[in-house]
């Protein structure tokens, strides 16, 4: 486990910490998420390597990686409370992210986004260089 802490704010990969109901419904919100069922975010949030961003114990923020702590990790579930927002807490979660040691080294780093390309840009992530090699199987959820 692994902590950071910037002012009144922690960013923790301790999974005990996480408020499961905070996560649940804020993904329930969004976009890529929001026909997930619980127990698909329950068992997804115990095979990754979680990042929870708090500001004294309440969770206003969250970031999961799927790893294999060498070659490849994927970036998914970002968030940042609706009411957090524009204090570039998005900014710092995702560079306690890069540099936590068992992601920082890997070779291969992806995330799919619809909207935030500018926001990763500045972090070295760009569009696929070959696209045409990538593949995936979709099942519904």
């Amino acid at each position: 486990m692994k902590e950071y802490t910037k002012e009144t704010f922690t960013v923790s990969t301790d999974r005990s910490k996480i408020d499961l109901n905070k996560v649940c419904d804020f993904l329930a919100r969004s976009y890529w998420a929001n026909k997930r069922k619980r127990e698909t975010i329950m068992k997804s949030i115990e095979h990754s390597l979680c990042f929870s961003l708090f500001d004294g114990n309440e969770q206003i923020g969250f970031a999961r990686v799927i790893t294999d702590g060498a070659t490849f990790a994927y970036l998914c579930d970002v968030f940042i409370d609706e009411n957090d927002r524009g204090k570039k807490l998005g900014t710092w979660l995702l560079q306690c992210i890069l540099e936590h040691p068992d992601v920082a080294g890997v070779r291969r780093f992806c995330l799919v986004t619809k909207d935030a390309h500018a926001f990763y840009k500045p972090f070295g992530f760009t569009s696929l260089q070959e696209p045409e090699k990538y593949m995936e199987k979709m099942n519904n959820e």
